[in-house]
């Protein structure tokens, strides 16, 4: 299958909004790729790159590249293109990978080279997400879509549920299954602005689960005969890295496991350090920078040779209770009492966590989907702030100003000092209209970004602060979000930089 197919097809995709329609766009695509070729397709038409990372930014593809004058390219050739690419390391690699770069986009058109900007700048945003995609691969393999959830859950990856199910449909998707030491997509939780939304979706006066929600790292751990592997939320090993983690686990009274839970870097008082500290230790290749990292686990899928992905919420976290001690366990409060779960909530705030995590106590375990049954609620962070650069957007954003710098007000200096920047949030009416208005405050530019005068406030949402020496006053703001523009307010009005220093955990 040529590239310029799965080119065509996303865009076709991303040019209509009936769900239906786009499933089948999909179907008829996987259908017509080779069997090693439908993990590539599917990875592709997902926006996803089956590497994940091959080292690539918008910084080297900005420039541009000659185009072929027709399409030559296979998925295939393309695949292990980007694997070359992801493989280059050490002293050079830098030019060494843009040469490759300049190689691939060299065979590509024109529109096979916006398609490829898309994919690796990761706004490739044509409306082909995970449920989309699932549903044509059940279309295309003509088997129900249950059964592809299932199997994707337990196996972690649609392209190859997509090549079993295209090559051997129903009796294939049933031959996968939990296996202890492969690592399965972690259940997700849905959002809530206030725990008695929350609350109201589990339903009124029926009990619930109440839990801490961490600012850590999610952990599935694998326990099989006194050895111990540990999965990121992406389904990296990452075992080597925290022995003092697998000591921990090792020490468990269980022969096999399959575990989930969340590590964290805490203070001497309890209290949680930065998460760049637990970030930083998680990252770190020889499992000894930055301070040790406690395990708090909250669910099981299996427990000594039996499955329990199946059970009830309750019947899980019994199992777990049983043979996990309980300074291992997440702390957890079963109650129906909206004044119980709030004053639990309150706790867990005036700990340092980010808040909590509700859950039914009658759902199974759904693994890679964010479901009604886990719904997670967290004060919501704004700050008023000026905007002072913006930079033209790439693949679908193109002719837009789209990613924003970002500044508190200084009122030491009478300036300001950049947080960071976000694109996060902007609908097509807002790049619009922010396009107009901004232009009209421009200062100055370069190749890519527009300096504005600052002028123009804008109320963005923010999980937390950060430690970043990428920026002038040290910090940057956690998945900032814009909620809306401010031109009821003036500079003058903006937050200051101390109001944000005094939401930094330091």
């Amino acid at each position: 299958m040529l590239l310029e197919r799965i080119a065509e097809v996303s865009q076709a995709v991303g040019a209509t909004s009936a769900r239906l329609f786009k499933i089948e766009l999909l179907a008829a695509a996987l259908r017509e790729a080779g069997p090693l070729e439908v993990p590539i397709a599917v990875a592709y038409l997902s926006g996803e790159l089956p590497q994940r990372q091959i080292g690539v930014g918008w910084a080297a593809l900005r420039d541009g590249f000659p185009a072929a004058a027709s399409p030559t390219l296979g998925l295939a050739k393309v695949d292990a293109a980007f694997s070359a690419i992801g493989a280059v390391a050490g002293k050079g690699s830098g030019a060494a990978r843009k040469a490759l770069v300049g190689e691939l986009f060299g065979r590509a058109t024109s529109d096979e080279q916006r398609f490829l900007i898309g994919l690796l700048s990761g706004e490739l945003r044509q409306g082909a997400l995970e449920g989309v995609m699932t549903d044509a691969v059940a279309r295309a393999a003509s088997v129900p879509v249950a059964d592809v959830r299932r199997a994707v859950m337990l196996r972690g990856s649609l392209g190859v549920v997509a090549a079993a199910a295209l090559a051997g449909g129903r009796e294939a998707l049933a031959a996968f299954g939990l296996e202890v030491g492969r690592p399965v997509r972690p259940m997700l939780a849905a959002s809530a602005t206030s725990l008695e939304e929350a609350l109201a979706r589990i339903g009124p006066g029926v009990p619930a689960a109440v839990e801490w929600k961490l600012d850590g790292i999610r952990i599935q751990a694998h326990l099989s005969g006194g050895e111990v592997r540990l999965f990121t939320r992406t389904l990296d090993d990452i075992t080597s890295r925290l022995p003092e983690v697998v000591a921990t686990l090792a020490k468990l009274p269980v022969r096999t496991a399959v575990l989930d839970g969340e590590l964290i870097a805490l203070r001497e008082d309890g209290r949680p350090l930065p998460f760049q500290d637990t970030s930083a230790r998680a990252a770190s290749a020889d499992g000894e920078d930055g301070p040790p990292l406690s395990v708090f686990l909250f669910d099981a899928l299996h427990l000594d040779g039996a499955d329990l992905i199946d059970l009830p919420d309750a019947e899980r976290h019994a199992e777990l209770a049983r043979s996990v001690p309980s300074e291992l366990l997440m702390p957890r409060l079963v109650t129906a009492s909206a004044s119980e779960a709030s004053e639990f909530f309150r706790d867990a705030l005036a700990r340092g966590h980010e808040g909590v995590v509700v859950k039914s106590l009658q759902v199974p375990y759904a693994a890679g989907r964010r479901g009604a049954g886990w719904i997670k609620v967290k004060p919501r962070h704004t700050l008023d702030l000026v905007v002072l650069a913006v930079e033209w957007g790439h693949g679908r954003r193109r002719g837009w100003l789209s990613n924003l710098h970002l500044g508190a007000r200084d009122p030491a200096t009478g300036g300001f000092v950049m947080l960071g920047k976000t694109f996060k949030g902007l609908t097509d009416e807002l790049l619009a209209w922010q396009t107009s208005r901004l232009l009209a405050l421009e200062d100055r530019r370069d190749s890519y970004t527009v300096y504005v005068r600052p002028e123009l406030v804008v109320e963005i949402a923010f999980d937390g602060v950060q430690r970043s020496p990428r920026y002038p006053g040290g910090l940057a703001l956690r998945f900032a979000r814009v909620l809306r523009y401010r031109e009821d307010k003036s500079a003058a009005d903006a937050d200051t930089i101390e109001m944000v220093r005094a939401l930094s955990p330091e």
